[in-house]
């Protein structure tokens, strides 16, 4: 009996990669200008997977708009399979937000053509995440393809793959990569020998009876005109397989499902591809912009305006803009940043942009409850769902000593300023102040003017607690009508302030997505103090080695050692060199006392390193020293360190880590990832195409022997020394986009395209945080990124001292956003053991990522561990 091979014609299309992206759209658009017309006039051209996500069409669009009905018939007719993505992201270096956006992007674009594949394309992702079969199912996806992090336990090309909560689709794995098909031969014999080359690579990979998929496609290849041809005339002259032109989904309703091996969760394993796991440290800049993006929108601009704002003022238009930006960068090559410098600064750029718009309206949506609130003073707006406290800044009126529970940062006395100009001068000092404002945060309430024989005095007071203020086009035109025809006049134009103190205190506790009145009561943390090399707030005590430039945290010490080795690999991967030269100790500490207390104690840690410039033949070579700053931060009420390191990167080809010793020995780590926390060992499994370095990712978080380090950014982490200490790293520089014949990766993954951007000359600073003993991990991030938000407010609404605006209890809230009609909360559970999530008294449905209604909601709801849910809440 012939078996069947089923031939799917495709491109695999990146963005942006070795080229920017509008080099690579110019390609994008001669390709489709060609084939469009091809595959119209083709029938036996049947099927074309245009790559699973749906940005290809829309940048084709923009540039051919004339062309959307084309594609429309192409795609109505089941010819032309698009999405189910918006684009093909990495997992692993994004939030799981950011994924669940960007298949509900792609989803929802893919509809206008009459809907997306039915199937998880994952061709070419730098390995899997455990959360995505559940992600896909809840979309209705139960079908999966996948390529990279496949591990050498799945011995068919087919098999189950589970998620913690025990949702499952069936995946297949791509054996040779998603271009095992690609370049077909325009003969129909070397067609056939090519297929039974295929079929015996496979082996015993392919079920019994179960047809060959075979991906006729590879990176931005146009697809070929003779594949319909030569395909008629293989099947006419032989009887041994069955060739048809098809598409993914057609081919897997015919695979086979009874028997097939089970796999849970993640898929990080090199047996049988390369995963290219250093692009978690590589350009560890776009990490950090990517981390601040993400928490933007996800933590302050969403929860912010859906919870602060009239439904009618929701800033629908401006996060879609914001979101689009974050989906695009999430591609695999551009997160990733193994790309052309110009392609990674337009990533860069695309986050600070998203970022923008995400602090902003966060901004606005915190001012608009100072603006409700019923009585004056500072309102404090807690977004995250926890009930917490945390220090603010406030700018408070007088002088002289805060008393206890503050600290005073700084000093305001009264004159902003002084000079004395001639009359026809006046305009050239007027001009400048073009509002009421007359700096950043202050602002004109009155004026005073007299003359005498000394001349016109003029007296501007202003007041940063004040918003009822005076029109000051009008103030100028009345000074300059004063002075008209007086040029010789002498004009003393004074500006004064009362004096004011900005101080730092605590608030104790604030409801989760709520807000309170601060006021001047006791709070409950003890004071912070420093003196020397130590720190101690009643919580954790903080001690400085002044050798080594390492602190301690009660006792467990050697912490923040910075380690420097070579790295002889490039953007994809991590490789040592022949010869290395390891640098862990400075030549030149010196400790100082930057705040001392009572809210606030910094200690700050300036070191120099000689670490190598280069790489050679010979090793690394020569030397030039290295400035390293870090401050290390205690605040009242906390049980962790905050730290903040600044490293002026002269060297090139080099790897800096901190390491951690732990306080107890560990076998495992346990990490955040999209929706989970994720528990590794202390090895990785490689292959032949790449060595298995137990290099890991984590979002936010990773936790180890007693020991939690919560960051920005600094996604790549390892445990090191047989599970003794941990190691995060902080910088990896490279030169190469790809490298060929590396220690631990023989094969290239790129072109060798010389690239500055990776070698991450200059500044670089990087954020952390270090807590000692058992933590909710977190609770930890967000105490640390995520402050509470102040406004000031001058009375006068109805918006009482303190409330809630909603509450979550239960479950780890990852989104809350308005939708029509109501709230969109979505929520999961990383633990081991069930829950109930609790909504207050709000109702409402359990909904699928597609919006779809499951179960209605009064109050409270179960959640499995594992398990992630969306329920829209109706307003109140």
């Amino acid at each position: 009996m012939a078996r069947s091979v089923a031939i799917v014609p495709h491109t695999h299309w990146d963005r942006e990669w070795y080229s920017p992206f509008q080099t690579f759209r110019l390609r994008l658009v001669d390709l489709l200008d060609e084939f469009l017309p091809r595959l119209e006039a083709d029938p036996s051209y049947a099927r074309f997977l245009l790559d699973g996500q749906m940005a290809v069409v829309d940048d084709y669009l923009e540039v051919r708009p004339e062309a959307e009905p084309v594609i429309r018939r192409l795609a109505a007719s089941g010819r032309l399979a698009m999405g189910p993505w918006y684009i093909l992201m990495d997992e692993f270096l994004v939030s799981g937000e950011t994924i669940v956006r960007n298949l509900q992007r792609g989803l929802e674009r893919a509809a206008a053509f009459g809907g997306a594949m039915p199937v998880g394309y994952l061709p070419d992702m730098f390995g899997h995440v455990a959360q995505m079969p559940q992600i896909l199912s809840q979309t209705g996806i139960d079908r999966a393809v996948v390529w990279r992090g496949v591990p050498s336990a799945i011995d068919k090309t087919g098999f189950w793959w589970v998620a913690p909560d025990g949702s499952r689709v069936r995946a297949e794995y791509l054996t040779g990569g998603y271009g095992n098909g690609a370049g077909v031969p325009d003969d129909a014999k070397e067609l056939v020998k090519r297929v039974a080359a295929f079929e015996d690579e496979l082996g015993d990979l392919l079920p019994t009876g179960a047809p060959i998929l075979f991906m006729n496609g590879t990176d931005h290849e146009v697809p070929q005109a003779w594949l319909g041809r030569v395909v008629a005339e293989a099947n006419d002259l032989q009887d041994d397989y069955h060739l048809a032109i098809t598409s993914l989904a057609e081919y897997l309703d015919g695979a086979p499902v009874d028997g097939l091996p089970e796999w849970r969760g993640e898929l990080r394993s090199g047996a049988n591809a390369n995963l290219l796991m250093g692009v978690g440290s590589n350009r560890v800049d776009v990490k950090q912009a990517a981390a601040r993006a993400e928490r933007a929108l996800e933590r302050l601009a969403e929860p912010a305006c859906a919870l602060f704002l009239p439904p009618e003022r929701w800033p629908a238009a401006l996060l879609d803009i914001a979101w689009r930006e974050v989906i695009r960068n999430s591609a695999h090559d551009s997160i990733c940043a193994c790309s052309h410098d110009e392609a990674v600064a337009a990533v860069v750029h695309r986050y600070a942009e998203a970022r923008q718009i995400g602090e902003g309206l966060a901004t606005r949506a915190v001012e608009a409850v100072a603006a409700s609130m019923r009585g004056a003073g500072t309102v404090v707006v807690n977004l995250s769902a926890r009930r917490r406290g945390g220090l603010i800044e406030l700018t408070l009126p007088g002088g002289g000593p805060v008393g206890d529970g503050a600290q005073l940062l700084q000093e305001r006395g009264s004159p902003l300023g002084h000079v004395t100009v001639r009359g026809d001068g006046l305009p050239g000092i007027l001009g400048p102040i073009r509002s009421q404002q007359l700096d950043g945060s202050t602002y004109v309430n009155s004026v005073e003017v007299r003359e005498d024989d000394e001349g016109v005095h003029v007296t501007l007071h202003g007041d940063s607690r004040l918003r009822e203020v005076l029109n000051v086009t009008e103030i100028k035109a009345d000074l300059l009508a004063r002075v008209a025809g007086r040029p010789d006049v002498a004009v003393h134009l004074r500006v004064v302030h009362p004096p004011s103190r900005r101080v730092l205190t605590r608030v104790d506790d604030v409801d989760g997505f709520g807000w309170t009145t601060w006021s001047a009561v006791p709070t409950s943390a003890s004071p912070v103090t420093a003196a020397g090399e130590r720190m101690d707030n009643g919580l954790v005590g903080v001690t400085v080695d002044p050798e080594t430039g390492t602190f301690a945290i009660d006792g467990v010490a050697g912490l923040g050692r910075l380690v420097d080795d070579g790295d002889a690999g490039d953007t994809y991967n991590y490789s040592p060199p022949d010869h290395d030269v390891v640098v862990d100790r400075p030549d030149f500490v010196d400790v100082t006392v930057l705040e001392s207390g009572s809210m606030r104690a910094r200690l700050r840690i300036r070191a120099a390193y000689t670490w190598p410039e280069r790489l050679a033949k010979r090793g690394r070579t020569g030397a030039e020293p290295t400035g390293v700053t870090t401050t290390l931060e205690l605040q009242a009420g906390e049980p962790f360190v905050r730290v903040r390191t600044t490293i002026d990167n002269r060297s090139r080809d080099h790897r800096v880590r901190a390491w951690f010793p732990l306080p107890e020995p560990a076998t495992v780590s346990r990490a955040e990832c999209a929706f989970a926390i994720v528990e590794r060992g202390l090895e990785a499994e490689g292959g032949p195409s790449e060595h298995g370095l137990p290099t890991f990712p984590s979002r936010r978080f990773v936790s180890a022997g007693g020991l939690t380090i919560a960051h920005e950014g600094l996604l790549e982490y390892e445990l090191v020394e047989g599970g003794s200490a941990l190691a995060i790293t902080l910088l990896r520089a490279t030169g190469l986009l790809s490298r060929v014949e590396m220690t631990y990766r023989p094969l290239p993954a790129g072109p060798p395209l010389p690239l500055e951007g990776p070698q991450m000359q200059g500044p670089l600073t990087v954020s952390y945080a270090v807590q000692v003993g058992d933590c909710d991990p977190y609770a930890l991030a967000e105490d640390v990124f995520v402050p509470l938000q102040t406004a000031l407010a001058s009375g006068g609404g109805d918006r009482p001292a303190s409330g809630q605006a909603l509450h979550v209890d239960g479950a780890e809230v990852s989104a809350v956003r308005r939708v029509a009609g109501g709230l969109e909360v979505r929520v999961f559970n990383p633990g081991a053991e069930p829950t109930a999530v609790s909504v207050g008294a709000r109702r409402g449905w359990l909904v699928d990522l597609r919006g779809r209604p499951v179960e209605p909601v009064d109050g409270a709801f179960p959640l499995a561990p594992g398990r992630i849910a969306t329920v829209h809440l109706a307003d109140t």
